[in-house]
């Protein structure tokens, strides 16, 4: 910490934030590590704010599926992206609210007076995630430290047949239930009423909406280009957006999850994705000292946790009047509001939880529903469905494109919403400076 203090100095403000594109799993950032899209998000935030790396306090990262070999990411990726060696380092998950908490972790440090520059961001790659052997093969590998001779290593591999020899590829599923996530989303979809018509305009107005975006230059004011070795050929779009999907073609995709009836498709779910984002957030006092101009100030927020069998997708649905009900707002009060979107039936299924008064009263104790979210604030540039969706670096991408609307769509009070794995979720207020 810099030594920066006085009355109202401990606002946290977001000075900027930035992602590099966000590429589908298996194509641009095939070959590379969570820590290299890391330090490629942090270099370009770098270079976007000029900001003096010698006034950072503290970098932290999100990350879900961690390589073994950089279980810190955030501290690999700064040292990769020129940090200098004294600014400690360190890595939160929290699936798909892990950037989201490295922001709030951030707030915290700047609200108790422990820091006054921070970088949040995340990074992940669905490219390659660790792939383990079976637990009978780890312990034979375990044990042959102590082989001495042949004989030793024959006597290890006695036993084993093809079947221990098969991969164990990891599942995006709970471990607390076993149930995949696109399950889940089924399920909720069908307690909702949300019927597959319905998800599928949802996916195909995601997508559509980013690629207007993608082409009226919005998108790219949040980019940073990425340099793929080993020719370095420059990665400056995401490649997730289709623009040219269509209704029919959405609607012909056969169910992925819940089959043959489910309403869950690979069309109306997030694809699998890699990418890194990373965002600069100071003390209202700093800010002014260094002279930089903050563009939003970040405000209440709110982590929630619900049963993960029922409702592992509905933590928004909780989070959202929480954060209204402390600042003393309503969703009438919010001008921008990104909420993201594991699938389409999740995303409507919290649209109807907040207008149900039923909701309300069974589960959040209130006396009427939360409210309408006016889809002309939801998402206007597109979101995870269309976008993409890197388990790490999502929550900062939330934030960034948020403020960004602030200005752009000239409103005051932004929400930022996710949901996560485990049941759990997120919700975060964010107004304009």
């Amino acid at each position: 910490m810099n030594g920066v203090s006085g009355a109202g100095s401990r606002t946290p403000v977001l000075i900027d934030g930035c992602r590099i594109p966000f590429q589908r799993a298996g194509t641009a950032y095939t070959d590379l590590m969570a820590y290299d899209m890391g330090r490629m998000a942090l270099k370009g935030l770098l270079m976007r704010t000029g900001v003096d790396k010698d006034v950072v306090d503290r970098i932290v990262m999100g990350c879900v599926i961690q390589d073994v070999e950089t279980s810190n990411v955030a501290r690999e990726a700064a040292l990769g992206a020129g940090f200098p060696k004294h600014i400690p380092a360190f890595t939160v998950t929290m699936a798909c609210i892990s950037s989201n908490q490295a922001v709030t972790s951030g707030v915290d440090l700047i609200r108790g007076g422990l820091a006054d520059t921070i970088i949040a961001g995340g990074t992940e790659t669905m490219s390659d995630p660790p792939i383990r052997v079976k637990r009978s093969v780890r312990k034979r590998l375990f044990e042959a430290r102590k082989a001495k001779g042949p004989g030793d290593y024959l006597d290890l591999v006695k036993g084993l047949g093809p079947s221990d020899l098969v991969p164990e590829a990891p599942s995006i599923a709970e471990f607390s239930t076993g149930e995949v996530m696109g399950e889940s989303a089924d399920k909720l979809a069908a307690m909702f009423g949300v019927s597959r018509e319905d998800q599928d305009e949802y996916a195909l107005l995601s997508h559509h909406r980013a690629a207007a975006a993608q082409e009226d230059g919005r998108l790219a004011k949040e980019l940073v280009p990425a340099t793929v070795p080993p020719d370095f050929d420059v990665v400056a779009h995401d490649n997730v957006v289709r623009p040219n999907t269509t209704l029919e073609k959405l609607e012909n995709l056969s169910p992925a999850f819940i089959k043959p009836y489910g309403t869950v498709t690979a069309g109306n779910s997030s694809a699998l994705t890699d990418g890194a984002s990373a965002a600069l957030i100071m003390s209202q006092a700093r800010a002014d000292a260094d002279g930089h101009e903050p563009i939003a100030t970040l405000r209440d927020y709110a982590f929630v946790a619900q049963d993960p069998g029922a409702e592992l997708l509905l933590g928004p649905a909780y989070a959202i009047p929480m954060v209204l009900d402390e600042a003393g707002l309503t969703l009438d009060d919010i001008d921008v509001i990104e909420l993201h979107e594991a699938f389409a039936g999740q995303v409507l299924a919290v649209l109807e939880a907040l207008r149900s008064d039923t909701f309300a009263e069974e589960k959040l104790n209130r006396t009427s529903a939360v409210g309408d979210v006016d889809m002309d604030k939801l998402n206007t540039r597109g979101g995870s469905l269309s976008l993409g969706h890197p388990f790490g670096a999502t929550g900062v991408r939330l934030v960034t494109t948020a403020a960004n609307r602030l200005h752009e769509e000239d409103g005051r009070w932004a929400l930022v919403a996710a949901c996560a794995a485990g049941g759990q979720g997120h919700a975060m207020l964010i107004e304009r400076v």
